[in-house]
């Protein structure tokens, strides 16, 4: 089973394209021109990714990364 891991998703304006972004697995990303599209990729990328891991005997990371809010207020 395939932890549920925390994905970044940003405009890249130097890319000219959206970024997904897996913090807990170091290179793991995928780019795409909607957010839809990065994200959906990146999922690919993050079932490969640990997949890729297994197979060669090497532990899955835990799921750790947690975003911080800053400037988020409650009504």
């Amino acid at each position: 089973m395939i932890p549920h891991y925390h994905i970044n998703l940003f405009w890249s304006v130097e890319d000219g394209c959206w970024i997904a972004d897996v913090p807990d697995l170091k290179h793991c990303s995928a780019h795409g021109p909607t957010p839809e599209v990065a994200a959906a990729d990146v999922a690919i990328a993050i079932g490969a990714f640990v997949e890729s891991l297994e197979a060669d005997g090497f532990p899955v990371p835990e799921p750790r990364y947690r975003p911080v809010y800053h400037g988020v207020r409650a009504a």
